[in-house]
């Protein structure tokens, strides 16, 4: 295959050559549940969906492998501060998450493993790096020995004595370098006992670095093509991902992807800072596939302002595609023509998921759609809809797709809107036919202020939402 990826740890695109032939195995960190998701969480999983997507519009067999971390500080945290049990704060936000990636349209994963389910591989993965010197067990906790390992920095490419001491714990006088990072922590007085487990060492809990090592391991075993996630993850998470899985032994990731953030304000999107936007929140204003086509037309790698205005004026983009679609679909089928991937289209993808030059190729091609409609050119409508059609649904923008289609709410209440919609054209046309335009107008005008669109066509009218 031609596909070639900006490796972060090689600082250069490279060509994609996966480990076994005609397979890809990808694992992509997925979120701390410790809240709902906000739309810098999800840009994540959406550029990841494309990529996955992509794959597999290639010919590859792809495992995609997404995990949830369900036990971590701000959980416990947060849990407290509502006094609710962690596990039940950790569930409600993880369903919050599953329901904004399918809302959004993100294929389910091939799996996706939750941190607590994996403690035994993390115990393992700890036995291993004490054995070949490279961790160390301190009164409960275990830590890796960042001294220990020469290539430690290597993926984001900074030298050991430039770095900071680790964050993520403050009992530096027991480790060997202030820079070690905990692998597993000890149980604390005060924290609950079910947020503890049995290891060696004595009952804690794993530190964060160490369960998405272990679980990738777990599912695409020592060595996988591609590890994905957010910009922000690179340091210290990837690089103590990388430390201590290849100081175990194993090959891990052999490409690393991250994505751009979303900003607000200019600031990167985080609950921290308290500018977020909650996906369930978004979505009640403008349509989820308004919101995927905002989210995956920019490179996966640029960064993304969050505005009204901006959203407005994707949304307006993707209305054209749509229209296109669905009055071809009308006029020669919705599975007329072949799914033909343009080579523009195919070109940008291949050029490290370029999906802004991919959807201007979309969009072109619909432009050509559109004359052809308005020529009555069917075959050439037929031949362009299967292509918009099938790159449309590489980018999970069809839409035709079933997941679109049924996405209108209740089956109930749009089949009652699509009849009073169809009697209303039917008394427009009446009055037409009985020459008294005056009323026929002034239905159009009444439907135009409900939001509906009405075009005569030679086939009848047609109608559509107006946004």
């Amino acid at each position: 295959m031609s596909l070639r990826l900006y490796d972060t740890a090689a600082r250069a695109v490279r060509d994609f050559t996966p480990l076994r032939a005609g397979q890809a195995s990808v694992y992509v960190c997925g979120l701390t549940v410790q809240g709902p998701p906000h739309v810098g969480h999800v840009r994540a999983a959406l550029s990841f969906d494309v990529l996955r997507r992509w794959l597999t519009a290639s010919g590859l067999e792809v495992t995609y492998v997404r995990n949830v971390t369900d036990i971590d500080d701000k959980i416990l945290a947060k849990a407290a501060e509502r006094d609710v049990p962690w596990w039940a704060w950790a569930y409600t936000n993880e369903l919050a998450c599953t329901r904004a990636y399918d809302v959004l349209g993100v294929l389910p994963p091939t799996y996706e493993p939750r941190a607590t389910g994996h403690v035994p591989d993390m115990v393992g993965l700890m036995v291993r790096l004490i054995e070949r010197g490279h961790a160390y067990a301190v009164d409960g906790d275990v830590y890796f020995d960042v001294r220990s390992f020469p290539e430690y920095g290597a993926l984001t490419g900074q030298r050991l004595e430039n770095l900071e001491p680790a964050a993520d714990t403050d009992t530096d006088e027991r480790k060997r370098d202030p820079r070690d990072f905990a692998l597993w922590k000890a149980h604390k007085p005060g924290e609950p006992e079910t947020a503890s487990w049995a290891t060696p060492w004595g009952r804690g809990r794993p530190g964060w670095h160490l369960e998405c090592s272990a679980m990738a391991e777990r599912y695409l075993g020592p060595e996988f093509d591609i590890h994905g996630g957010g910009l922000d993850l690179r340091f210290p998470h990837h690089e103590n991902e990388q430390a201590q899985s290849r100081a175990a032994g194993d090959g891990f990731a052999q490409y690393w992807l991250h994505n751009g953030w979303v900003t607000l304000g200019g600031e990167k999107m985080s609950k921290s800072l308290g500018n977020t936007a909650l996906v369930d929140e978004v979505v009640r204003r403008v349509r989820p596939v308004e919101l995927r086509y905002y989210l995956v037309a920019p490179h996966y790698r640029s960064t993304i302002e969050f505005t009204d205005a901006a959203l407005a004026e994707a949304g307006a983009a993707y209305r054209r595609l749509e229209s296109f679609v669905k009055r071809a679909a009308e006029r020669v089928g919705a599975d007329a023509g072949s799914p033909v991937l343009c080579a523009d289209f195919t070109n940008a993808l291949d050029d490290d998921l370029g999906t802004p030059a991919a959807v201007a190729a979309v969009h072109e091609m619909v432009r050509e759609g559109n004359t052809a409609l308005a020529e009555g050119n069917e075959k050439a409508v037929a031949g362009t809809l299967g292509s918009v059609r099938a790159m449309l649904g590489v980018l999970g923008l069809d839409p035709l797709d079933p997941h679109w289609t049924a996405a209108g709410g209740d089956d109930r209440l749009t089949e009652v809107a699509d009849g009073l919609v169809a009697l209303a054209l039917e008394q427009r046309q009446a009055a037409r036919a009985r020459k008294d335009y005056a009323a026929a107008d002034a239905i159009r005008d009444q439907l135009a202020a409900l939001g509906v669109q009405v075009e005569d066509t030679p086939q009848g009218p047609r109608w559509e939402l107006s946004r």
